[in-house]
């Protein structure tokens, strides 16, 4: 009977040792997909060191996951003790890093609400400063989403710094203004008539709810998987200590 668990175990490590390998997969295709990507997420990237070091440590944790699951896969097939116990403690470093970066994330949601992100643009803004980070990304992101400001056009009359740099000539910065096709590379309806403030010329959405229309679906999609990959890796220490202390 105890032989039949064993067995059990080992197939069941087997199997979700495999999804882990699935997800390390995943998660190498995403980092990479970032950092190559030609449709605008690429130079968004490059913008901002911050997303940048993302990008990497997505990288790093896919390959980790990759790594870990094809060990975990070995370990359990050939019921190696030292392996299993490898195994266990790099799960058991990961699961916790994991949990550390969830409770983070929940205690900072804050940071996160439109009030926040309009606050932090009319303070730092600077226009086509391409030499300020915060302004760069900022502009990347109203290129690449076809939006301007964060709830509308609206938001650049109290960007103090902006209205400063351009001595109250412009009404929006270039970035809000409406291209064919709506791509950095794009060519401009008209420059004259967008940094007037005409509405015809300028991108009128805000790229709070542009942004999060777009990727509402997938953050869902994100937390579902995220929750799905702690289960699992909850259930492989389980069965890799099961495994490891009935191994003779």
């Amino acid at each position: 009977m105890e032989g039949d668990c064993l067995s059990c175990m080992k197939y069941l490590m087997f199997v979700f040792n495999f999804f882990i390998f699935l997800g390390g997969s995943c998660l190498l295709g995403i980092g990479i997909w970032v950092l190559v990507d030609p449709t605008g997420f690429r130079e968004i990237v490059a913008t901002n060191p911050l997303l940048v070091t993302g990008a990497y440590i997505l990288l790093a944790m896919g390959g980790l996951l990759f790594l870990l699951g094809f060990l975990g896969c070995c370990g359990a097939v050939r019921e190696n003790k030292c392996l299993l116990l490898f195994f266990f403690l790099f799960i058991l470093i990961i699961f916790l890093a994991e949990l550390s970066a969830a409770i983070l994330a929940f205690i900072f949601r804050d940071h996160l609400t439109r009030e926040f992100f309009t606050k932090e643009l009319t303070k730092h803004y600077q226009g086509n400063n391409d030499t300020d980070v915060f302004s760069a990304t900022w502009n990347s992101v109203m290129i690449t989403f076809g939006c301007c400001g964060v709830n509308g056009p609206e938001d650049f009359k109290l960007a103090s710094v902006f209205r400063m740099l351009t001595l109250d000539s412009e009404e929006v910065p270039k970035a809000c203004c409406r291209r064919e096709p709506q791509t950095r590379d794009g060519v401009l309806l008209s420059r004259e008539e967008c940094l007037l403030g005409r509405s015809l010329f300028i991108n009128k959405q805000g790229c709070y709810t542009v942004i999060l229309n777009t990727f509402e679906t997938y953050v869902y999609l994100a937390g579902a998987f995220a929750i799905g990959v702690l289960a699992i890796e909850l259930f492989l220490m389980i069965f890799a200590m099961c495994l490891f202390r009935g191994i003779q």
